[in-house]
C-alpha cells in the first residue's frame, strides 16, 4: 500500500542563506499561504527547510503514529515468539534509539 504523506506542496525552491536573508518574509508567506518550501544552502550545501507550520505537525503527527505503529508491530512479534522472543521494556527503548539514530 502506497501512502502520499506530502500532499499539496509545490517543489521546493532552493536559495542561499544570503537570499533567504534578504527576504525572509518573502520565504514564510510562500511556505504558509503557497505551500512551497523553501530548501535553504549555506556553501552550495542544502541545510535546512522552511515549510508551513501546520505542515510540520500534520508530519510530526504521521511520524509519531508510524514509529507508534512499529512499536506495536515488534511487541506483537515478541508477545507472539512467546517467553523466549520476548524483549523487557528497556531493549525496545534500545531498538528504538537504534531505529531512530
Amino acid at each position: 500500500m502506497y501512502i502520499c504523506y506530502i500532499h499539496d506542496m509545490s517543489e521546493p525552491v532552493v536559495e542561499s542563506m544570503a537570499e533567504v536573508r534578504n527576504h525572509l518574509a518573502d520565504v514564510l508567506d510562500r511556505a504558509r499561504r503557497d505551500g512551497v518550501p523553501t530548501i535553504i544552502t549555506r556553501r552550495g550545501k542544502e541545510e535546512a527547510v522552511v515549510i508551513d507550520l501546520d505542515e510540520y505537525r500534520r508530519l510530526a503527527r504521521i511520524a509519531e503514529d508510524a514509529e507508534d505503529a512499529w512499536l506495536n508491530r515488534k511487541a506483537d512479534e515478541a508477545e507472539a515468539e512467546g517467553r523466549e522472543g520476548a524483549v523487557s521494556i528497556e531493549e525496545m527503548a534500545a531498538l528504538l534509539r537504534d531505529h531512530h539514530g
